[in-house]
């Protein structure tokens, strides 16, 4: 028969391993490498906090320099999902992607998911051209690349400099191989710049269109109808010879110290209902395709519907360093 003291010392013994547990359990977490800004990583990281109990702590940075830390730190991982991350970064970095097929993949169309479920894409980032209709009349504005040379928007054109945005050195090669990769491309290409303020930030580009500074910008999608949403002026136009559509996506990564949590991350990322909820706050195009547009932002036209131009990322990256060199050439010969 155990004595009162040895049967006190074994409830005292479970009690404290049951409290470890349940501590164990309320500290769950799960580390978010993010190239998204910081109103959008807030509605991820609180919404998925009240849906699952779990912690979010969020590393917000560029995404080239997270793709870096993810190599750097592949002995001894610190993060557990990496997000808002091009297609060609998360390619780069597939050495270090575990495998996860997401919850709800099937919704987002086979070109913007790898084939080895080592990513998925969660939105796309389309290309347009932005104008403020206070400063020019909407009818009257550019609706191609093409109008965009002509002279009479010279100092009317804000573009980021490519070598400090991915979406503006995209949209660069973009034109470039739309208007045939040669001199003769080059020579549209410096007509478009010396018709542009090049500014060093996207956002001085987004927020130039929204205040009217800048007439007419080289923009992305989502920054056009949040503008119009908040009340400014500011519409967008799909160029009539197409645009540059990006995907940006959701990844595990490879031995990271919470691996269940991170699954969880990435098919919360991947739902319908988060989609649909960062479309209406932020306007971001989800890769989804089973969620209505028109309802939440009218005039976004369905993916399908918007005229996409080839482009061949690998080239074009493989290209990077001399493209740029050329551009801050041609940047500088026009100022």
């Amino acid at each position: 028969m155990r004595s009162p003291a040895s049967i006190l010392a074994r409830v005292v013994t479970l009690a404290a391993s049951l409290f470890a547990a349940g501590l164990a359990s309320a500290q769950q977490n799960v580390v978010l490498y993010s190239a998204n800004d910081d109103t959008v990583n807030k509605l991820v990281a609180e919404g998925f906090a009240k849906a699952t109990g779990i912690k979010v702590d969020v590393v917000s940075t560029g995404s080239g320099v997270l793709v870096r830390r993810v190599a750097s730190e592949a002995a001894n991982p610190q993060g557990d999902v990496i997000w808002g991350v091009s297609a060609t970064l998360l390619r780069l970095a597939s050495p270090h992607l575990q495998a996860y097929a997401a919850k709800g993949r099937e919704a987002v169309p086979a070109q913007f998911r790898d084939p080895n479920d080592l990513w998925l894409g969660t939105n796309i980032q389309v290309v347009v051209i932005g104008q403020n209709t206070k400063a020019i009349d909407k009818a009257s504005g550019p609706k191609s690349w093409a109008d965009l040379l002509d002279p009479k928007w010279k100092g009317k054109l804000a573009f980021t400099d490519p070598a400090n945005s991915g979406f503006s050195y995209a949209a660069a090669t973009t034109l470039l191989s739309l208007w045939g990769a040669d001199d003769a491309a080059w020579t549209k290409m410096d007509g478009l710049l010396a018709n542009a303020k090049v500014l060093n930030r996207s956002t001085q580009v987004f927020d130039g269109i929204g205040s009217g500074e800048y007439p007419l910008g080289i923009t992305l999608e989502y920054a056009g109808f949040l503008w119009a949403h908040n009340g400014a002026p500011v519409s967008v136009a799909y160029p009539a010879e197409g645009t540059y559509a990006g995907i940006e996506g959701a990844a595990v990564l490879k031995g990271g110290p919470n691996p269940e949590p991170a699954k969880r991350l990435v098919d919360y990322l991947a739902s319908k209902e988060v989609q649909e909820m960062l479309l209406k706050a932020t306007f971001r195009r989800p890769a989804r395709q089973d969620i209505e547009l028109e309802a939440v932002a009218p005039g976004m036209l369905p993916f399908s519907a918007v005229k996409v131009l080839p482009y061949d990322d690998t080239k074009w990256e493989a290209a990077r360093r001399d493209t740029l060199a050329r551009l801050k050439t041609t940047i500088q010969n026009t100022r």
